[in-house]
């Protein structure tokens, strides 16, 4: 009875598929869970004493809805300093509750009934449901093995419709790995012009390119005002708990999201905010510390995935393997569901990020060396069984 009484399209989005095998894996101590893209590490001790001595002084009330002035010109001075981009800290840069919260408010100030909203596949779960809940059309993008699961404009261009209006992109992606070249990008920014696009680039990742560096679409000439760059503190500087991102662009964008913002969120949390101002001028040095343990653990999995006999594209940012499991037979959820229950290891099965992800599996490095050894010899283990199960099978 009180299904029948909500909103249809909050009843038609399933739940989250990552939190599904992270709650699976959480009620059991001897789990190695590679689910969730959670940093191990703990925000760095001068971070958390900052916010320590800011409570003690009472500063607990509200901030400006739009974000603490220093922390606003903080985030500018490290975008152009760190990626070349410029956005005026006064009208151009929102301070939100996490990263997925201006997700959000993007899609929600910029997407009408009917619009639709062209998503890379595989991609990260949250657009989807977001866009749907808002009345948006998905269009899937394919983002294929065969060109290091990155966007190309042939694939985009095949896709685009009079109704397109919004383009969402995450590179370095989740769950892939895949990065976007300068190179790479310009195609698809000359697409994105000639349809009047709008680009929500999501760049929570960017500190975490390990070849190169990180090149944000919004930094090609002409593509500033029609991109929305949406980022945040959990990723590169664990600070999960804090809930911190920022959303930065057109002055009309940015001020239809504080709308939204100012009676939902109101404001991030204000210790949140501290640990933010702190962390951009003083723990870069933390962050790239983390970044080379990330690297380590990277090459690791991908080199002990592809003894095993799982291909694997090397990913080169983020912090995952998306390794192939098609030869398996098995579908992504039962590997996935099978690897739980006989080894002991969590992963994420491909298919719940979309249609392009099915045949994968996606493993977190966002763990210790010691589990991820460990999880690589369950997982080595699990793959011996299942080939002497198929050995007895065929011969009897």
């Amino acid at each position: 009875m009180l299904n029948e009484l909500i909103a249809p399209r909050v009843r038609e989005i399933a739940p989250s598929g990552i939190r599904a095998f992270f709650d699976l894996s959480a009620a059991n101590k001897d789990i190695i869970s590679l689910g969730v893209g959670e940093p191990d590490f703990v925000t760095p001790e001068h971070v958390r004493a900052a916010c320590i001595r800011a409570l003690n002084r009472g500063e607990t009330m509200y901030t400006p809805n739009a974000g603490l002035p220093e922390l606003r010109e903080e985030i500018a001075g490290y975008l152009h300093n760190g990626f070349g981009l410029r956005y005026d800290p006064a009208n151009e840069i929102l301070v939100t509750v996490g990263s997925s919260e201006a997700v959000d408010l993007a899609l929600r100030a910029l997407i009408a009934p009917g619009d639709e909203v062209i998503i890379p596949s595989p991609g990260y779960i949250a657009y989807s449901p977001i866009a749907h809940l808002n009345g948006g059309v998905l269009v899937e993008v394919p983002a294929a093995a065969e060109q290091g699961f990155k966007l190309t404009a042939e694939a985009l261009q095949k896709v685009i419709t009079p109704r397109s209006k919004l383009l969402v992109v995450n590179f370095p992606n989740n769950p892939t790995g895949a990065v976007m070249s300068y190179e790479d990008w310009l195609p698809i920014a000359q697409i994105v012009k000639a349809n009047n696009l709008i680009v929500l680039s999501d760049e929570v990742y960017a500190e975490l390119t390990y070849t190169g560096q990180h090149t944000s679409i919004a930094a090609l000439p002409g593509m500033k005002e029609q991109t929305i760059v949406i980022s945040g503190f959990s990723k590169a500087f664990a600070m999960t708990g804090w809930r911190v991102g920022y959303a930065c662009g057109n002055p009309e964008l940015i001020a239809a999201m504080l709308k939204i913002h100012q009676y939902t969120a109101m404001c991030a949390p204000v210790l949140g905010q501290i640990a933010a101002i702190e962390s951009l001028r003083n723990a870069l040095g933390d962050k790239d510390m983390m970044k080379d343990c990330f690297d380590q653990r990277r090459q690791l999995l991908v080199a002990g995935l592809r003894s095993i006999g799982l291909s694997c594209h090397e990913p080169h940012g983020a912090l995952y393997a998306f390794p192939s499991i098609e030869h398996t037979g098995l579908t992504s959820a039962e590997f996935a569901m099978q690897l739980l229950k006989e080894a002991g290891v969590a992963v994420v099965p491909g298919h719940v990020f979309g249609t392009g992800g099915e045949g994968y599996i996606r493993c977190s490095y966002a763990t210790s060396t010691r589990k991820l050894t460990e999880a690589l010899e369950r997982i080595e283990g699990f793959m011996s069984n299942k080939r002497e199960r198929s050995l007895s099978a065929i011969w009897g």
